[in-house]
């Protein structure tokens, strides 16, 4: 078994461009994205993940994805092994391509690229990664096809499939650490994830459910949802909240803002 406090010490990022109000967004709010704003909070995210030890590298915004600030979406980098997504979002493709290019160009060492083809799809906030097991969403944009070239992929781990109805998995349950994740019973069956510890968010404030853990019990949430800090102080976590207002807006959380270089794979 692999002994960590978290799953990675490196992490991707990349800020809202001027475009970023174009972002593919089934939010009402959608409309009064801010984006001088948004760049603000990027700004405060990746500050509070170098406040808790982990090393981020900041690749520059790109005008032509709008959607590109959520890093977590295109691939999951791993130290072994890497897998380039496919987007079920059409209007996404090509930021995989970007992530690959810029990695390989700076010389970044990321395990060996392995690619989800057509007719597969595969987006990163479908994927929950825990030590020893990866539980991945069939949703609109992850398909069986592209769960079924993950598992092909990463011999080394299981990989579950898990049917949601929810925009990506992840919307709705997240790994923290020692065998425990947030989760929102209304939203995600609690039955996937068998011989798991749960944080149970409400239904109310189910967007606090995508949660990133920073290592030393800290878990990274958005601001305004006592509740659910309520809850993981209550099961010996530290909630670090962080303003991610215009993210909301654009379907996306704390996860979505970034892409971990994993230990695991």
């Amino acid at each position: 078994m692999i002994h960590m406090d978290r799953l990675f010490d490196l992490a991707f990022v990349r800020p809202p461009g001027n475009s970023y109000a174009k972002c593919v967004s089934t939010n009402p709010a959608k409309n009064d994205i801010d984006v001088t704003l948004a760049k603000t909070q990027h700004r405060s995210y990746v500050s509070t993940l170098k406040e808790s030890g982990v090393k981020v590298v900041e690749l520059p915004a790109l005008e032509d994805h709008p959607d590109s600030v959520f890093m977590q979406d295109p691939a999951l980098l791993g130290s072994y092994v890497t897998i380039i997504g496919r987007f079920g979002e059409a209007s996404r493709r090509g930021e995989e391509k970007i992530l690959l290019e810029w990695l390989k160009e700076h010389g970044v060492a990321i395990g060996q690229p392995r690619f989800v083809s057509q007719p597969g799809t595969l987006e990163g906030g479908d994927v929950l990664i825990a030590e020893q097991e990866i539980f991945v969403g069939e949703s609109s944009r992850t398909n069986k096809d592209g769960i079924a070239q993950l598992t092909s992929h990463l011999t080394g781990l299981k990989v579950t499939s898990v049917k949601t109805g929810l925009f990506h998995l992840l919307c709705g349950c997240c790994y923290l650490s020692s065998g425990t994740m947030t989760i929102v019973p209304d939203l995600v069956d609690i039955a996937s994830f068998l011989g798991f510890k749960f944080v149970t968010i409400p239904t109310e404030e189910s967007y606090a459910a995508d949660a990133l853990y920073l290592g030393e019990d800290r878990v990274l949430i958005p601001a305004g949802f006592p509740k659910t800090a309520t809850k993981l102080r209550e099961a010996g976590f530290k909630p670090v909240e962080v303003e991610v207002s215009e993210f909301y807006k654009g379907d996306g959380g704390v996860t979505c803002l970034c892409s971990p270089l994993y230990k695991v794979f």
